[in-house]
């Protein structure tokens, strides 16, 4: 059995995630940590037993015994450079949505990982759960028939809303809508976007910033099929993280509903009241299993290194996504829809 060497730079939430998943994994020999947090890095130290760890991330890519590098760091314009020197150094990549702040940036790493020959792929973890993969299932052979109209609206508590504003300025289509978008591109897959329509609202966050608390975005496909997708930020504080999704899917011969509120599962004590413990989108370990598809997703990358198999997200179509809410945000400036594509796409997205 083949096994590999994996480095995590930035073993925080969504990071820590992939440290426990891959120290558990058996395919991974080694385990590297990068985190300039030297009390966040001491706690993941102590649940993954790594083989090194460092505060510095070039140290790590300087090894040339690391095969695989996740880029869980924050905030998200740290992306393209860790992208780019980790496929200099020869590593293949798995690297948090975004893929990078730029449409100019995104070309320029996924040319040079095809010039080098590396796995690299973005981290849409949504298509790894059981219930969005259905929707994708559904609409592949045909049970509900062609498709017509999607909807999906996402919310998740103001405790996130203000972690994310804190640290970007990137809106909630660039941020959150970018998981669903994903999600429907890649379930309608090979219709292509052409127009996009949006909408922001911002009466909470816009106080302090220019950060919406919420956006809508409709999309509508080359064989006129409609996309809806809303996201936002500013639920009440409640469970930490906590996330809610609903999803409507409508065609000729049927229709689906999921519901992805994590209110199946409920504790309610006299300190805290009612809680989601199984609520968050990521999924952190509970006991002996995660509740989330980041295990799944993370074990899907290690699996792909070390057996050489495709990427389940190809570098293109997140750039697809990114082309997608760039063009939403553009949308929400202007007031008025936007056509696609708006960028020569001749070059990465047409080699895939």
């Amino acid at each position: 059995m083949k096994q590999i060497n994996v480095g995590i730079i930035g073993p925080g939430w969504c990071g820590g995630i992939r440290a426990n998943a891959c120290a558990i994994h058996p395919l991974v020999d080694e385990l590297h940590l990068a985190e300039i947090d030297a009390e966040r890095l001491a706690v993941v130290k102590g649940e993954t037993n790594p083989t090194t760890t460092t505060d510095d991330y070039h140290q790590m890519l300087a090894n040339d015994d690391i095969n695989a590098i996740f880029i869980s760091a924050t905030p998200e314009s740290t992306h393209y450079p860790m992208i780019k020197h980790s496929l200099e150094a020869g590593k293949h990549v798995f690297v948090e949505k975004p893929i990078s702040s730029t449409m100019e940036e995104a070309d320029e790493v996924i040319t040079l990982a095809e010039k080098k020959g590396l796995k690299f792929t973005v981290g849409y973890s949504q298509r790894f759960k059981p219930k969005f993969a259905f929707v994708h299932k559904a609409l592949k052979d045909g049970t509900i028939g062609e498709p017509v109209t999607c909807l999906v609206s996402r919310n998740v508590t103001r405790e996130l809303g203000d972690k994310i504003t804190g640290r970007t300025k990137m809106s909630p289509a660039a941020m959150e809508a970018t998981h669903d978008l994903d999600f429907l591109l890649w379930c309608l897959r090979p219709r292509k976007p052409v127009r996009v329509y949006s909408q922001q609202s911002g009466k909470l966050y816009m106080k302090n910033s220019d950060t919406p608390d919420h956006q809508w975005i409709m999309v509508t496909m080359d064989d006129g099929t409609t996309i809806t997708v809303g996201a936002g930020w500013i639920l009440p504080l409640g469970y930490k993280n906590y996330s809610q999704c609903w999803i409507e899917v409508v065609g000729t011969d049927g229709a689906l509903t999921i519901d992805d509120t994590h209110k199946e599962v409920q504790i309610n004590t006299v300190k805290d009241g009612i809680q989601y413990p199984m609520s968050t989108m990521p999924g952190e370990p509970v006991g002996h299993v995660f509740a989330g598809p980041m295990k799944a997703e993370t074990d899907h990358f290690i699996e792909a290194v070390a057996l050489d198999r495709p990427v389940m997200v190809l570098p293109s179509e997140a750039r697809e996504v990114m082309d997608v809410y760039t063009a939403a945000d553009l949308s929400a400036e202007r007031g008025e829809p936007v056509m696609l594509p708006r960028n020569d796409t001749s070059g990465p997205l047409a080699a895939e």
